[in-house]
């Protein structure tokens, strides 16, 4: 007769885990960060020009580098101005303090996980063809 009492609560118990779990998950921002996406391509255009976020929310924000030319992505003010989680460059990740700039001497793809905490309009563009056109604006409210 111990042993099943002993079984019940142990399901019991896990029971309460399996509901405390997901229920405590949704105030996790890793859990689920919005996908932003930006591709450079070799003839100087961007797949995207304006992003906009709202303060407090979490996002990953894939970079993606067509080829063509070397780029050198900077967003000074947006990082700043972030809470940056990780950086990825294939399989390895990077837990940075601050953020400087994203160079893509090839094609290849870089993940930026962060949080706008500061609203504001922030730049990013590609250094050396900015005034070609590749410029582009956070909209953080």
């Amino acid at each position: 007769g111990d042993m099943k009492i002993s079984l019940k609560m142990i399901v019991a118990v896990f029971g309460l885990f399996a509901f405390v779990g997901p229920a405590s998950a949704e105030g996790n921002l890793a859990s689920r960060p919005t996908g932003l996406e930006l591709t450079l391509n070799p003839d100087l255009s961007m797949s995207n020009y304006e992003y906009e976020l709202e303060t407090g929310k979490y996002y990953r924000w894939d970079i993606t580098s067509m080829g063509g030319d070397e780029f050198l992505l900077l967003a000074p003010d947006l990082w700043r101005n972030s809470w940056i989680n990780q950086v990825a460059i294939g399989e390895l990740e990077v837990k940075p303090m601050g953020l400087y700039g994203l160079e893509f001497d090839d094609e290849g793809q870089v993940r930026i996980w962060f949080v706008p905490i500061r609203p504001g309009n922030y730049e990013f563009y590609i250094d050396g063809h900015k005034e070609r056109g590749m410029v582009g604006t956070f909209i953080v409210r």
